[in-house]
């Protein structure tokens, strides 16, 4: 999937990561992606469950200790 805009969210704690990714999401048109970076593994949870609330789809993968999450908005 490729990036629309790519989100920093490492070393922050919840909900941090999820509050930036709001943010970040209200900024970009539907079918746009954002692009997360998370250390935080209640991120994975987390915005795997706002992802799907919001009607948004969501794909990650794990690169060792970093979290990254692609989010297609809805």
């Amino acid at each position: 999937m490729e990036s629309t805009k790519v989100l920093d969210a490492k070393g922050l704690a919840c909900p941090m990561p999820i509050v930036k990714t709001k943010k970040a999401m209200n900024e970009l048109e539907a079918g746009q992606v954002l692009e997360i970076h998370a250390t935080d593994k209640g991120a994975k949870n987390d915005l795997a469950a706002w992802a799907k609330s919001g009607g948004h789809e969501l794909l990650h993968t794990e690169e060792g200790d970093v979290f990254k999450f692609w989010i297609k908005k809805g």
